[in-house]
C-alpha cells in the first residue's frame, strides 16, 4: 500500500537532485523546502514502523501460541471498504506530500464509488480549501452533516463551515454556523474565538486543529 506515495517521493526526490545543483533564487529556496519536508517524511515513517516492529517483537517473545478452545465470538467490526481502495491510499499520499490537484481526483474516484465516505468527502474538502476552492469544500462539508451522529466531529464541522463563510465576509451566516458548532459542543474553543472574529468584523480565524488532525 506504500508503494505509490515512495514512487512519488522517490520521483519529487530526483526532481530535486537534478534542479538543486543550478538552481537559484525562489527556486532553489522551493526545492529546499520538498528536501525539507521529503526528509520530515521519511523520519516520520521510520519511527513509525521502529516502533511497530519492536510492537511485533515483543508479542513474539511473550505470547502463546498454543491452539485455543473455540468459543462463540462477536463478529468484528467491517472496516470501511473505501479504505482499502488504491484511490483512497494514493489520495491520502498525494495530500501528504501536498499534491493537493492529484489528491482531490483519487478521492472523486473514491466518492463516486462510495458517495457517503466522511473519510472521503473530508479529503476533498480540506484538498480544495488549500486550491482556494472554498464553495466546492463547502459541498463537501455540508454533505457531511448530513451523515454524521457524533455531536463532537458535527461541532467542528459547522465550525469548518463558519469559517468559509467568515473568510468570504459573510459574517451573520458565518455566526449562526459558529453558535450551531457550540450548540453541539460547547467546549470546542475555537468558534468563542471566530465569534469575536465575525463581531470585530476582522482577525485570525479558528479553522481547528482537531478537525485536520483527522486526516
Amino acid at each position: 500500500m506504500f508503494q505509490h506515495l515512495f514512487a512519488e517521493m522517490n520521483k519529487m526526490l530526483q526532481e530535486i537532485s537534478t534542479d538543486y545543483p543550478t538552481a537559484e533564487g525562489a527556486r532553489r529556496n522551493d526545492l529546499l523546502s520538498k528536501y525539507n519536508m521529503l526528509h520530515r517524511i521519511s523520519d516520520e515513517v521510520m519511527d513509525e514502523w521502529l516502533a511497530f516492529a519492536e510492537k511485533l517483537s515483543q508479542f513474539r517473545d511473550q505470547a502463546d501460541f498454543q491452539p485455543q478452545p473455540e468459543q462463540e465470538q462477536e463478529a468484528p467490526e467491517e472496516e470501511a471498504p473505501e479504505l482499502a481502495m488504491d484511490a483512497f491510499v494514493r489520495g491520502q499520499g498525494y495530500y501528504k506530500l501536498l499534491m493537493y490537484r492529484k489528491c482531490i481526483e483519487q478521492f472523486k474516484e473514491v466518492t463516486a464509488r462510495h458517495p457517503d465516505s466522511l473519510a472521503a468527502r473530508l479529503y476533498l474538502a480540506m484538498a480544495y480549501l488549500q486550491e482556494g476552492e472554498a464553495e466546492t469544500a463547502w459541498g463537501h462539508l455540508n454533505h457531511m452533516l448530513g451523515l454524521i451522529r457524533e455531536t463532537k466531529l458535527k461541532a467542528m464541522i459547522y465550525n469548518a463551515l463558519g469559517c468559509i463563510r467568515a473568510s468570504q465576509e459573510r459574517f451573520n451566516e458565518a455566526s449562526e454556523l459558529f453558535s450551531l458548532s457550540l450548540l453541539h459542543d460547547p467546549a470546542l474553543p475555537e468558534p468563542n474565538v471566530n465569534l469575536e472574529v465575525c463581531r470585530k468584523r476582522g482577525g485570525k480565524l479558528q479553522f481547528g486543529h482537531q478537525l485536520v488532525s483527522l486526516l
